[in-house]
C-alpha cells in the first residue's frame, strides 16, 4: 500500500503537482512514520514552496532515519542556509561531502555558507574544489570572485568576473561586479564603455548591477531605481502573505525598531548612536535588532544602553524577525542596512510593521513597494527628482544625516613628519574609498599638484591593488608617485585626529563623501565638493550647507578645480572659510544630535499618525524649528 502511494506521490511531484505531491507523501508517512523517501521529499516539496523551517524540520529527521544520503544531507544544508543558520548548513554540507566528495553543488552552497559566516579564505578553497569538479559551473565561478572580493583581492576578483561575463553571457550581475571590482583596485581600463553597457543593459531590464553597486559607480538615479526594481523582482519580492494586515496598534507610544548589521563599532553606528540616547522615552520607545556581528567595542556596549531593548538576533531567520517583530507590535520598522553588506531586506518584504522606513545606509532607492518612506532632505532628494524613489520622501529640515556629537578624537595627532607628509607643503586629502576615485577626479587632482608647488595628495591606503594603480596613474600624468601618500587604516579616534594635519578635502564624484565627510568636518578640515546628480553625489553638499559652508558646493569640476587652486594658493581665504567651519561646528544643525532627533521623532509621529488615520503613505516634509 505504501509503495503504492509512493509511486503515485513520486509521478505527482515530478509533474509538478506539490500539493497533491505532498498529501500523498503525507499518507505514507502515516502508515509507515519513519519511511526515509517519503519523509525527505516531503521536505523537499517544502522546501521547494520556500517552507524552509518544516523543510529542515522533516530533511533532518529522514537523515536521521538514513545517515548514508548525500542529496538529503545536501538538501538539509540549502533548508538551513536560507533560515540563516550557517554553522547547521556548513555540517550538513560536509556531511553530504563526506558521503560524495565529488559533489560539486556541495561544495558550492558550503562556499556561499561560509561567505555568509566571513569565513572568506574557506569560503575560496571551497569554491576552487567545485569549479575543479565542474569548470563551467558559472555559480561557483561568481561566488569565488565574491570572495576574492571579501578579501580585498579585487583585481583577482576582476578577473574572476571578467571571465564569468565571456563564459557566460547575462549571468546576473556579473557585468556590474566586474565594474565595481575594477574600481576598488583603481583599475580604470574600459571605465567609461563599461558603465556605458551597464546603463544599456538595465534600461533594457537585465539584472546588471546591484542596487547598492549603481549607487556607488553611477550618476544616473532613473537606472539606479530600475537597478532596484529588477533586484526586488528576482530576489526579494513582497510576500503573498504579509504579516500585518491593516491592523492600528493601541499604543501609548510609538513604537519604532531600528534593524541593522552594523551595531557595532562601525560608520553607521558612530553616526547614529547619539540619537538612540536622545529618543523621547515618553513619547517612543525604541528597540535595536541587531543581526551583525557583536565585537564586543565600547560602542556596541553603548548602543544597547541607548535603547530600552536591544535585540541580538544573528543566526535567526528572516521570516522569525519578522514574526518577532510583529508579535512586538512594532509601529515603525527602519532599515539602517537597505542593500549595503549584510542587508536583510526580506524581513521588510514580509511586511513586518505597518510603516517600514529606508534610512541611512543605502544612499538611493530601494525600488520596493514594502518600503513606505525614506528619509532625506531637500538637497540629497530636490523636488525634480521625487520620480526616481519607489518610497515615499520624507524631507527633513536640514541634511538627512545624523550626527553624533560624541564622537571621538585622539588627544595626540601625529606630526606631518610622522604621517610621511612634507611640513612646509600644502596638503590635499581624499579619505575616501578607493571605488569613488574616477579617472576624471584623478586628472583634476594631478593639475592641482602641478599647479602648487610642493603640494602632495593624502590618500586612504585601501587595498595594495588601488595602491600600485594610483602610483602607476600618477607617473602616467607626468608626476612623480611620491606627490601621493598613502594613510594606513588605524583607530578611529587616531584616525579622526590625523584630518589635522591636511589643508583641504578634495571630495569625489559621482558618489560624494558621506560618513568621511562629516569625520573631517567634524575635526574642522574642510571638504570642496560638486554637487552631483543621484542621492549619493549630493551627500557631501548637504551636510556643507547643514554646517553653514555653500560656498564650497562647487557646480561642475571645472569650478571645484578652480576653487582649490584659489584656496591652495590664498592662505588667507583658506584661514577665514576654517575659521567660520570652527565657529559654526557647535552651533551649525549638522552636528546638533538633539536637534536632528527631535526632526526624526516629529517624522515619525506623522507617520504614526497617517497609519492610525487609515491613510496611505505620502510625500512630506518636517517643518522647520
Amino acid at each position: 500500500m505504501s509503495e503504492a502511494l509512493l509511486a503515485q506521490a513520486l509521478r505527482s511531484h515530478q509533474s509538478g503537482q506539490l500539493a497533491e505531491a505532498a498529501r500523498l507523501y503525507a499518507a505514507v508517512l502515516r502508515a509507515e512514520p519513519r519511511h526515509f523517501q517519503a519523509l525527505y521529499l516531503l521536505g523537499f516539496i517544502n522546501f521547494q514552496q520556500g517552507q524552509f523551517e518544516q523543510a529542515a524540520r522533516l530533511i533532518g529527521d529522514a537523515v536521521k532515519i538514513n545517515p548514508a544520503a548525500p542529496d538529503a544531507f545536501y538538501n538539509l544544508g540549502c533548508a538551513l542556509q536560507n533560515l540563516q543558520r550557517h554553522v547547521e548548513a556548513v555540517a550538513a554540507f560536509d556531511r553530504a561531502l563526506a558521503l560524495h566528495p565529488n559533489y560539486a553543488e556541495a561544495f558550492v552552497n558550503r562556499g556561499v555558507a561560509l561567505l555568509a559566516l566571513a569565513r572568506r579564505e574557506d569560503a575560496l578553497a571551497s569554491f576552487d574544489r567545485a569549479l575543479k569538479l565542474a569548470p563551467a559551473d558559472a555559480e561557483a565561478l561568481s561566488n569565488r570572485a565574491a570572495a576574492l572580493f571579501g578579501l580585498k583581492r579585487y583585481a583577482e576578483a576582476a578577473d574572476s568576473y571578467a571571465k564569468l561575463s565571456a563564459s557566460a553571457p547575462g549571468f546576473p550581475n556579473a557585468l556590474g561586479d566586474l565594474a565595481l571590482s575594477r574600481a576598488y583596485a583603481c583599475d580604470w581600463r574600459d571605465h567609461a564603455a563599461l558603465r556605458t553597457r551597464i546603463g544599456a543593459d538595465i534600461a533594457a531590464g537585465k539584472p546588471t548591477i546591484s542596487p547598492h553597486g549603481s549607487t556607488l559607480i553611477l550618476a544616473d538615479p532613473q537606472a539606479q531605481l530600475l537597478a532596484a526594481k529588477r533586484w526586488v523582482q528576482d530576489r526579494c519580492p513582497p510576500s503573498q502573505n504579509p504579516l500585518w494586515r491593516g491592523e492600528i496598534y493601541p499604543h501609548d507610544t510609538l513604537r519604532i525598531a531600528y534593524l541593522s548589521a552594523d551595531f557595532y563599532a562601525h560608520a553607521t553606528a558612530f553616526l547614529i548612536a547619539g540619537v538612540f540616547e536622545h529618543h523621547d522615552r515618553t513619547r517612543f520607545e525604541t528597540t535595536l535588532v541587531s543581526f551583525g556581528t557583536d565585537d564586543k567595542s565600547d560602542m556596541r556596549e553603548r548602543l544597547k544602553r541607548g535603547a530600552d531593548r536591544f535585540v541580538d538576533v544573528a543566526g535567526r531567520s528572516d521570516a522569525d524577525i519578522a514574526r518577532m517583530l510583529r508579535q512586538m507590535e512594532i509601529d515603525i520598522a527602519v532599515d539602517l542596512k537597505g542593500f549595503t553588506d549584510g542587508s536583510r531586506p526580506a524581513i521588510f518584504a514580509q511586511r513586518a510593521a505597518p510603516v517600514q522606513v529606508n534610512y541611512l545606509a543605502h544612499p538611493g532607492t530601494m525600488g520596493a513597494g514594502y518600503m513606505d518612506y525614506i528619509l532625506a532632505d531637500a538637497v540629497v532628494i530636490p523636488p525634480e527628482h521625487r520620480g526616481f524613489y519607489a518610497e515615499r520622501i520624507v524631507t527633513l529640515p536640514d541634511s538627512y544625516q545624523a550626527n553624533d556629537a560624541k564622537r571621538a578624537i585622539a588627544a595626540h595627532a601625529p606630526t606631518r613628519a610622522e604621517a610621511g607628509l612634507p611640513e612646509d607643503g600644502f596638503v590635499f586629502c581624499c579619505f575616501n574609498n578607493s571605488y569613488k576615485i574616477t579617472p576624471a577626479m584623478f586628472d583634476v587632482w594631478m593639475r592641482l599638484l602641478q599647479a602648487v608647488e610642493r603640494s602632495v595628495l593624502w590618500l586612504l591606503d585601501d587595498n595594495p591593488g588601488a595602491t600600485a594603480n594610483l602610483k602607476r596613474e600618477a607617473e602616467a600624468r607626468g608626476l612623480s608617485a611620491s606627490r601621493i601618500v598613502f594613510a594606513p587604516r588605524m583607530a578611529f579616534e587616531d584616525h579622526m585626529a590625523r584630518h589635522r594635519l591636511a589643508d583641504l578635502f578634495l571630495d569625489t564624484l559621482p558618489c560624494t563623501a558621506h560618513t568621511t565627510a562629516s569625520d573631517a568636518l567634524w575635526v574642522g578640515l574642510l571638504v570642496l565638493t560638486v554637487l552631483g546628480t543621484s542621492f549619493a553625489g549630493r551627500v557631501a553638499a548637504s551636510l556643507l550647507q547643514a554646517v553653514g559652508l555653500p560656498e564650497l558646493i562647487t557646480a561642475s569640476l571645472a569650478e571645484y578645480e578652480a576653487l582649490a587652486l584659489d584656496l591652495a594658493r590664498n592662505p588667507d581665504a583658506l584661514a577665514a572659510m576654517k575659521a567660520k567651519l570652527a565657529r559654526n561646528i557647535p552651533t551649525a544643525p549638522l552636528f546638533d544630535t538633539q536637534r536632528f532627533t527631535r526632526d526624526l521623532e516629529a517624522a515619525f509621529t506623522i507617520m504614526g499618525e497617517r497609519y492610525r488615520a487609515g491613510q496611505k503613505p505620502a510625500d512630506f516634509a518636517v517643518p522647520a524649528e
